[in-house]
């Protein structure tokens, strides 16, 4: 697969589906990898706690150590215009961020206007239910390493004082997350424009059940948990300096990683995709969607 795919200015039309699925299969790879970072260190839930660290409260910022983690890094990557393109999200309020400092780039035109941004469900999800998950083992060590130094009870989990390497694979995890599940516009605007008076109809009442029905594929989604279930097994094992694996315990529970897929990754990116699809005849005259209405496969 060509580089130049995954490149707005040089990779032809970005809305060909077999480019956009090329994208979300690297993707998981890069899910996959930064989860099995994370899942080195304990859980470390003070990272995720609004007024957790005195240092933060001293320079007047009141979030938590991941909110500011993420402020400060997505400050530097608005000002290299990281955020004007059209995958790009940022988790920190885009008005809390500093304009860009180079000179735009001539994106072209691929999705509708539209406000839909799943972030804040992405971080809460992420932080309250799959970083305890993949941290487990290493949480468990850390409790048995604390008891045989006499450390007992409450103080013996969960936290082993790596916020800053917790927190910036945290950032990896939630950024890589965020474009897998927003590239879900891409896929709209693709069936979408294929036929859209197949979804006029249901925009139009609206019907959000009718709409996921339509851009739902089941075969698809089974084939990808099974490609991610094979991927990750083979990710989470630790490998002789011959390439031959070790076997032992894995880096990583799979089944936490398919599970994150099956149960919130694919869901939230068909609530973008529908919650799109609900705002794409927003502006446009009656004449207009009436023409539009007149295509379908």
């Amino acid at each position: 697969m060509s580089h130049t795919q995954f490149n707005f200015t040089l990779s032809g039309n970005p809305l060909d589906l077999e480019k956009i699925r090329g994208i979300l299969v690297r993707l998981e790879d890069t899910i996959i990898f930064s989860l099995i970072e994370r899942a080195q260190f304990a859980h470390n839930p003070k990272l995720y706690q609004k007024g957790a660290f005195p240092e933060l409260k001293e320079i007047g910022f009141e979030g938590s150590m991941l909110d500011w983690f993420l402020k400060e890094t997505e400050a530097v990557h608005a000002k290299a215009r990281r955020f004007t393109s059209p995958d790009e999200y940022p988790f920190t309020p885009i008005s809390d961020l500093p304009q860009p400092l180079l000179k735009a780039i001539p994106y072209p035109k691929v999705l509708y206007p539209n406000n839909v941004n799943a972030n804040p469900s992405i971080l809460s999800f992420y932080t309250r239910s799959i970083v305890p998950r993949i941290t487990r083992q290493a949480t468990l060590a850390l409790a048995s390493l604390k008891r045989a130094n006499g450390i007992i009870g409450d103080e013996e989990y969960e936290d082993d004082g790596n916020y800053g390497s917790a927190g910036v694979l945290d950032m990896e995890v939630l950024q890589a997350i965020s474009k897998r599940v927003h590239y879900g516009k891409f896929v709209s605007e693709v069936k979408f424009i294929e036929s859209p008076g197949s979804f006029i109809p249901h925009i139009l009442k609206p019907n959000r059940d009718a709409l996921g029905d339509l851009i739902t594929k089941p075969e698809v989604e089974r084939r990808l948990l099974q490609r991610l279930r094979k991927k990750a097994l083979v990710y989470a094992q630790d490998f002789a300096p011959d390439g031959e694996p070790k076997g032992g315990e894995a880096k990583i529970d799979v089944d936490s990683i398919v599970e994150l897929y099956e149960n919130y990754i694919i869901p939230l990116t068909k609530e973008v995709e529908v919650d799109y699809l609900l705002v794409r005849l927003e502006g446009l005259s009656q004449k207009e969607i009436e023409e539009l209405n007149s295509k379908k496969l």
